[in-house]
């Protein structure tokens, strides 16, 4: 089978194999953990929870990218620290059953932020696990 092949039975989301774009949502969770803390002015380590969640995503995910060998194990520990982006996230309702929601509005966008990118995030690398497993045979 050619590269052009290949290719073709890798699974894209926004034009991105599933490594590139956890790259990308890495790097993009450090920024947003960096941006929160910088513009609500905190100094709290827990305004840089996006960024403590997206590091080891943008590590795992460049491992991958490099070790090819290895790229079924560390995209699962990417997708394992996007479920913890997700239900991290979960902790903006209870903000909402306190009746406090949008009180620290900087907080509550970032857990807004890791609840519905996490999750979309996650849904994706099951998408492509899923992809990855009904055209195994097709690449062997």
């Amino acid at each position: 089978m050619n590269d052009q092949q290949v290719e073709n039975l890798e699974f894209k989301v926004f034009g991105l194999n599933i490594e590139t774009f956890s790259v990308f949502y890495g790097s993009f969770l450090i920024f947003w953990g960096i941006l929160v803390s910088f513009i609500s002015g905190s100094n709290s380590l827990t305004s840089f929870i996006p960024s403590f969640i997206g590091l080891p995503i943008l590590i795992f995910s460049n491992l991958s990218i490099k070790f090819t060998s290895k790229k079924k194990i560390f995209m699962h520990i990417v997708v394992l620290f996007g479920l913890i982006a997700f239900l991290g996230g979960l902790d903006f309702f209870r903000s909402i059953l306190n009746g406090s929601v949008f009180q620290n509005i900087w907080a509550d966008i970032s857990k807004l932020i890791l609840l519905t990118t996490g999750g979309y995030f996650v849904y994706q690398c099951i998408k492509s696990f899923i992809f990855a497993r009904k055209n195994n045979n097709q690449l062997n």
